[in-house]
C-alpha cells in the first residue's frame, strides 16, 4: 500500500482551501496547506473584508452631513486616508492571525511558500522540496485581469488599492462590474472625482436591469462620470507623477490613479497542472465534476479557480462538501440555485433568484411587483435618493422566483428574504406576513 507525506495537500489558504483543510483534519486526515502570500486569501486580505471596511468609512461622508438635519452640530470634517488605510490593514492582519491560529488548532500544517503540482500525488515547493499526498486540492482563487495597451503598467488593481500611499483626487476606473461600481462609490464619497469607463453601455451585467439602471441614475446624480463605448489607447505618466489616460472617441483624462476592474481570471498559470493532465477550460479554469474532482482522479479544486460562482460563501461550501465527501464519509454536493449576491455600491443593491428578464425568458409572462420610495431617513435628511424593491412572481404558482432591491441596507434585508425565495414561498405568503413598521423591509410584504 502506498504511503504519502500527507493525506491531503491544499494549495492556497483562501476561504475554500482553509475550510477544506480544517474539516478534513477534523475527520482525522493529515493535512498541509501551502500559501505563498498571506493566509486568508482574496476575501480576507485583498477583497471583501477590507473593501467593506472602506465602504463603512465612505458612508460617514453623507452621515455627517445628514446629522445636521437631525439636530447634531457637526463641524466641517476632514478625511484622513492614511488613518483609515492603516486601521483597515491592521484589522486584516488581525484576521489573518485568527485564520492562522484556527488552522493550527485543527492541526493543519501551514507551509508559507509557493507550491505547484508535480504529478498526480506530488507537490513541488518553491524551496525545491517535493512532497507527496494522497489527495491534492487546488484552491488558488482568481487574479485581476489587466488589459494590454501602452502604459497599462501605470494602473493598479484591487490587489493594490488598499495600500495607496496618498489619496488620489482624480480616479479613473476601468470596468463596470461590481468591483468597479463599489470603488467608484467609495472614492467618490471620500472626495475624489471619479470617472468610470467601459467598452459597452451596460453596468453590472447579470443583475436586474431596472435595479442597475437606478444605480446608474443615482451615481450620475451624485457626480460620478460614466464614459461608455470607449477603449483604452495608452496611458502617459506625467512629470509630476499623475497620469494622462487616452481613450477612443474622447479627450484624454488626467488622473491620479487608474484602477483596473475588468474582471478576474482563475489563478492557474504556471501551477504545473499539465504534469497531472488536469484539464482546463477556455478561460483557464480547472474543470471539475459535481464532487469537485478534476480530470485527474487524485486532484480536486474548489473556489474561484473553478470559475463556477466567484463568491466567498460558495467557495466555503465547496470546501466543506469536498471534505465531507472525501474524508468524512458523508457525500455532499453544493446547490448552486438561488445564491444571493450584493453590490456594496452607494447605495447598495442586492438580489436573489431570477431577474425579470430571466423570468420572462424562462416562464413567459410573469407578475412583477415594485415599491419605489424614499427611505424615511432620506426624507428628513432632504435627500431625494429613492430605493427600489422588486418581486418577480411565477404567473401560475404565485411563487416568488426573484427579489431585487437597491437602497440603504439592501444586502442585510435580502439575506433574510433569500430564505423565502429558496423555500419557494408565494406572494400570498408575503402578503399574509404582518409588516414590521416603520422599516424599509416592510415594503417587501406591502406590494399589491
Amino acid at each position: 500500500m502506498l504511503t504519502y507525506d500527507y493525506d491531503l495537500f491544499v494549495i492556497g489558504a483562501g476561504s475554500g482551501g482553509v475550510r477544506a483543510a480544517r474539516v478534513s483534519a477534523a475527520y482525522g486526515a493529515r493535512v498541509a496547506v501551502a500559501e505563498e502570500h498571506r493566509v486568508g486569501g482574496t476575501c480576507v486580505i485583498r477583497g471583501c473584508v477590507p473593501k467593506k471596511l472602506l465602504v463603512y468609512g465612505s458612508h460617514f461622508a453623507e452621515d455627517l452631513q445628514d446629522a445636521r438635519r437631525f439636530g447634531w452640530k457637526v463641524p466641517d470634517c476632514e478625511f484622513d486616508w492614511s488613518a483609515l488605510r492603516d486601521n483597515v490593514l491592521a484589522e486584516v492582519s488581525r484576521l489573518e492571525g485568527l485564520y492562522t491560529e484556527t488552522l493550527g488548532n485543527d492541526k493543519v500544517e501551514i507551509i508559507r511558500e509557493r507550491a505547484t503540482v508535480a504529478g498526480p500525488h506530488e507537490v513541488l515547493l518553491g524551496s525545491g522540496q517535493t512532497i507527496t499526498a494522497g489527495k491534492i486540492l487546488i484552491a488558488t482563487g482568481a487574479w485581476p485581469i489587466v488589459p494590454h495597451f501602452p502604459g497599462a503598467e501605470h494602473g493598479i488593481t484591487s490587489n493594490e488599492v488598499f495600500h495607496l500611499d496618498t489619496f488620489p483626487k482624480r480616479v479613473v476606473i476601468a470596468g463596470a462590474g461590481y468591483i468597479a461600481n463599489e470603488f467608484a462609490g467609495i472614492f467618490h464619497q471620500f472626495g475624489a472625482h471619479v470617472t468610470l469607463v467601459n467598452r459597452t453601455d451596460v453596468i453590472l451585467r447579470g443583475y436586474d436591469e431596472q435595479i442597475r439602471d437606478r444605480l446608474l441614475q443615482i451615481s450620475m446624480t451624485k457626480g460620478i462620470e460614466f464614459k461608455f463605448h470607449v477603449a483604452f489607447e495608452k496611458v502617459d505618466k506625467q512629470p509630476d507623477g499623475s497620469l494622462l489616460v487616452h481613450m477612443t472617441g474622447h479627450e484624454p483624462i488626467p488622473a491620479d490613479m487608474l484602477l483596473f476592474a475588468t474582471g478576474r481570471r482563475p489563478h492557474t498559470e504556471n501551477l504545473g497542472l499539465e504534469t497531472a493532465d488536469v484539464a482546463l477550460d477556455a478561460k483557464g479554469a480547472i474543470k471539475v465534476d459535481d464532487d469537485n474532482r478534476s480530470s485527474c482522479a487524485s486532484i480536486y479544486a474548489v473556489g474561484d479557480v473553478t470559475n463556477r460562482v466567484q463568491l466567498t460563501p460558495v467557495a466555503i461550501r465547496e470546501g466543506q462538501a469536498f471534505a465531507d465527501t472525501v474524508f468524512g464519509n458523508n457525500p455532499r454536493r453544493v446547490d448552486y440555485g438561488c445564491i444571493p449576491s450584493a453590490v456594496f455600491s452607494h447605495p447598495p443593491m442586492a438580489g436573489v433568484g431570477m431577474t425579470e428578464a430571466e423570468a420572462r425568458n424562462k416562464l413567459g409572462e410573469v407578475k412583477v411587483y415594485t415599491s419605489d420610495f424614499r427611505a424615511m431617513k432620506n426624507v428628513l435628511a432632504d435627500r431625494h435618493e429613492r430605493a427600489l424593491y422588486k418581486l418577480v412572481v411565477h404567473p401560475e404558482t404565485d411563487v416568488v422566483v426573484g427579489i431585487h432591491m437597491i437602497g440603504p441596507d439592501a444586502p442585510e434585508i435580502l439575506q433574510a428574504a433569500a430564505i423565502a425565495v429558496k423555500a419557494r414561498l408565494t406572494k400570498a405568503q408575503f402578503d399574509d406576513t404582518v409588516a414590521l413598521h416603520p422599516s424599509m423591509a416592510e415594503e417587501l410584504v406591502l406590494m399589491r
